[in-house]
């Protein structure tokens, strides 16, 4: 039986967090090591490019980091193709085709486009390759003709738009080529996980992260400094768990869901202090990223085996999207010169 193709990817534009391993990176590893799926694992350092133009050096630096960070957490070159999207030219043919199917109004309703557009404050400056962005990841999917797509929730309506093309193409061109993925979503209760400071999001940009190449005394600094309950002052005051980051974490972390009960309790009750809370959840979390920080530092020395593993993953990404691009080019009929 044939195996599913399954498609994602990352932004290069710093290291990874801890936000990233349990929205995506620990599911990816479990969906790779299922044997159920082909996974294509993309470096989207072009998408990156599109509100990063004018810092490129910020793209090629975390190349590295990403793919370090994907080893790492045991994403496996063996088990999946981890390529590089600039070094695949296929994927921008297809983007100009798609991009004559799409009405720039369709992307402007894009629910995603414009939340993120609002988030990075482009008012009427919006780059073009930004806006195209739904666009282009069509052709990503498409180009590896992946029916497994894993996504937030938020990135629906960005899947929806592939569906979208997909359709369109198909009917245009009187062909079934293209193929509708469908979206691989997170179990419940592994999305978001918020920032160290309590607020909903965990970014770079905000400098709440915990990345998962920092070592043991910064994890623990960084643990130290949560938001919890600004009103639990004293260690014999009742503490609130909801919303505190703290019990958040190890609602995520902790294996231990009796023992995360039994601290919740106390906490509430009044007697449980906040330094105290904290130590167990930087032990939770050491339990679970000292082996991810010990494979990384191994991996991190020997670089040009790093590169070696993105050259011959592209090298196989442009093979399988090339055999998508003809297929696509005789469908529209720009095949003039075939069997002349």
């Amino acid at each position: 039986m044939a195996k599913e193709i399954l498609l994602t990817g990352d932004r290069p534009t710093g290291k990874l967090h801890i936000g990233h391993y349990i929205g995506s990176l620990k599911n990816r590893v479990k969906l790779q090591n299922s044997g159920k799926y082909d996974p294509y694992i993309m470096i989207a350092d072009t998408q990156a490019l599109t509100d990063n133009a004018r810092n490129p050096e910020k793209i090629r630096n975390s190349l590295i980091q990403v793919a370090l960070d994907y080893l790492a957490v045991g994403i496996d070159p063996s088990k999946s193709t981890i390529y590089v999207q600039s070094q695949i030219p296929a994927l921008f043919e297809l983007t100009s085709y798609y991009m004559d199917l799409v009405t720039v109004a369709r992307l402007e309703r894009n629910p995603t486009v414009k939340t993120e557009i609002k988030q990075k404050d482009f008012k009427d400056s919006i780059p073009v390759g930004f806006l195209n962005y739904p666009v282009s990841q069509a052709a990503d999917i498409t180009a590896f003709k992946a029916t497994i797509v894993p996504v937030g929730d938020d990135q629906e309506p960005m899947l929806e738009q592939t569906r979208e093309i997909v359709r369109t193409f198909n009917r245009v061109y009187n062909t079934d080529i293209l193929v509708e993925p469908k979206g691989y979503f997170p179990p419940k209760g592994s999305g978001r996980l918020p920032g160290l400071d309590g607020n909903a999001k965990m970014s770079k940009s905000l400098g709440n992260c915990i990345y998962l190449s920092d070592d043991a005394k910064t994890v623990q600094k960084k643990v130290m400094s949560m938001y919890t309950d600004p009103n639990h002052i004293h260690v014999e005051d009742p503490g609130k768990v909801e919303g505190n980051t703290v019990f958040t974490y190890l609602d995520v972390f902790d294996p231990d869901k009796d023992k995360v009960a039994e601290l919740k309790a106390e906490y509430q009750k009044g007697g449980l202090g906040d330094v105290k809370i904290k130590r167990y959840l930087n032990k939770v979390l050491e339990a679970e990223l000292a082996p991810i920080r010990e494979r990384r530092e191994k991996y991190a020395q020997d670089e040009d085996a790093i590169y070696e593993m993105l050259l011959e993953g592209s090298k196989k990404a442009n093979t399988v999207a090339n055999e998508t691009l003809e297929q696509v080019r005789d469908a529209i009929g720009l095949n003039y010169f075939k069997n002349r």
